[in-house]
């Protein structure tokens, strides 16, 4: 059933009546693990809560296929989480995103995520934070570069 130009209606709804739900949305992340398997959606929202260390003050709501909004109670939570990552469940990755403005489940995008990189093996005059962060360019936006640590013998 379609309808027509003249039987379509647009209907206002004016925000002021739902100022506790856009609040709620501007205080979430929606997420997406990066994995075509199944997976048990419990045990890794549990293991989220506990990762994050928000057992009790974070609410998870599935919002689509693989796709959640994690719902925070301070921004400063959701900052150190969104920040914090990357992310993962059962060695897939969590991509994050903040909500938007009629953001819907069809129409969220990830297009990027951060990802922790390891170079094995590099000659030794090449173990340095320039190295690594001229590699880690070649291969996307450089956020941080982990300083060499000293080993004693």
């Amino acid at each position: 059933m379609t309808l027509t130009l003249e039987e379509e209606e647009v209907i206002e709804i004016l925000e002021e009546g739902r100022m506790k739900d856009i609040e709620e949305c501007s205080q979430s992340l929606i997420g997406k693990f990066l994995t075509c398997k199944p997976f048990n959606k419990k045990v890794a929202q549990n293991t989220l809560r506990r990762a994050w260390g928000l057992t009790e003050e974070l609410q998870i709501v599935e919002v689509g296929s693989n796709l959640f909004q994690f719902k925070f109670k301070s921004e400063f939570e959701l900052e150190r989480v969104f920040k914090g990552g990357p992310w993962t469940f059962d060695n897939q990755a969590l991509m994050l995103r903040r909500w938007e403005p009629r953001m819907t489940a069809t129409n969220v995008m990830f297009e990027t995520i951060a990802m922790w990189i390891q170079i094995w093996d590099a000659p030794f005059d090449m173990k340095s934070p320039i190295v690594a962060a001229e590699i880690g360019k070649r291969l996307g936006e450089v956020v941080e570069v982990e300083k060499r640590r000293s080993q004693d013998t």
